[in-house]
């Protein structure tokens, strides 16, 4: 299948960061229960690498959408809904075969038992993805290109995307990749694990949880992912209410590469303490992390203060009931940012923290 044009560089842009990947119309439910029992929903968007533009485009970025959704009133709803935080969306394509992908989800936390969620993307217009049908000039206009292991099992067609598009080439953007590890979409026993290890390896920022690293493919803690993952210039191991672990070969993140004098740059690791929640809901906050992360990534900001603006996006998500919010002011964040480490240690953010004006309520004593 056709690809990329060989040497395909990046132009002058306006973009910061594209961002490629499924979104789907999302139906939330209007009260706790089984799928079985609600008996109304709610209609929302959710999608991992459309919801990473949103909340960009609300820190003040510029940021665009690239995906495929069907000639439907779906379609039409993500669009217009992912526009309207501010996303180019001038790229997204029209399938007037296949439909716009939709999905129901119980209220409770998606980490429990009782979590459900009941899936209809097979089929979607945006597993149609392939090297023959996207804008390579869009996707490769940006500053950051951003994907995620989730795109890689739509399809057969959609893997063989996200090879294009890690594959080394001169002047290609900065590749972002979140290995975003989701069992149930995935069909051929362990194909899931090689394949997303695979592709983390051709990226040059990558985010990770450990204990989806575990699932996947068996490796336990931080110093052991990163020897399975040594090639990206900046690794990002989440773990939790434990915080995250910062493995970086350079304050740019760009392809690991040998220096003048033949051996790899050595890595700094930074371990950046997580804050201290009130929990509405927790969803989006591996998102928002990781946009809070290439945020101040853009920004040139050092390793510990890229780690703390995502703890703080994340934050901002996971004290509102949906996947998206608005984030804090940059000033507001920058900060928090800035706190000694007793400080931050002590922070503690609930409902309503984002908003400037409260600022006096958000240093709580434990």
């Amino acid at each position: 299948m056709p690809g990329p044009a060989a040497g395909t560089a990046v132009a002058a842009t306006t973009t910061d960061v594209v961002c490629l990947g499924e979104s789907m119309v999302t139906f939330l439910p209007s009260q706790p229960g089984r799928l079985a029992d609600v008996p109304s929903f709610g209609r929302g968007i959710g999608g991992a690498e459309s919801n990473v533009a949103c909340a960009l485009a609300a820190a003040g970025h510029r940021a665009a959408w690239v995906g495929r959704v069907g000639a439907d009133g779906f379609g039409d709803h993500l669009v217009e809904t992912i526009a309207s935080y501010g996303v180019d969306t001038s790229a997204v394509r029209r399938d007037p075969l296949r439909p716009t992908g939709i999905y129901f989800r119980t209220a409770t936390d998606r980490g429990t038992d009782t979590h459900e969620v009941a899936y209809y993307r097979a089929g979607s217009a945006a597993s149609a993805m392939s090297p023959a049908n996207v804008p390579y000039e869009e996707l490769f206009a940006g500053r950051i290109l951003h994907l995620s292991g989730i795109t890689a099992a739509l399809s057969g067609d959609c893997l063989a995307l996200l090879r294009e598009l890690t594959a080394a080439r001169p002047g290609r953007p900065l590749v972002s990749f979140d290995v975003n590890h989701r069992p149930h979409l995935w069909r051929g026993g362990d194909a899931d694990a090689s394949v997303l290890l695979e592709l983390a390896r051709r990226a040059d920022l990558v985010f990770v949880g450990e204990d989806e690293a575990e699932e996947a493919w068996g490796i336990v803690g931080a110093d052991a992912i990163r020897a399975a993952v040594p090639e990206p210039s900046v690794l990002v191991v989440k773990r939790g209410s434990a915080g995250a672990t910062v493995f970086a070969s350079g304050l740019r993140p760009g392809p690991r590469s040998s220096n003048a004098g033949g051996a790899e740059d050595a890595d700094t690791v930074t371990h950046v303490p997580a804050l201290r929640v009130d929990v509405v809901a927790a969803v989006g906050a591996g998102d928002a992390f990781a946009a809070g992360f290439l945020s101040a990534t853009l920004r040139g900001l050092p390793v510990r203060d890229r780690a703390r603006h995502g703890h703080l996006m994340a934050a901002a998500v996971l004290t509102v009931p949906g996947d998206l919010t608005e984030p804090p002011a940059r000033d507001h964040a920058d900060r928090l940012v800035a706190l000694d480490d007793d400080a931050w240690g002590t922070l503690r953010l609930g409902p309503g923290w984002t908003a400037a004006d409260r600022a006096s309520e958000e240093v709580r004593t434990p």
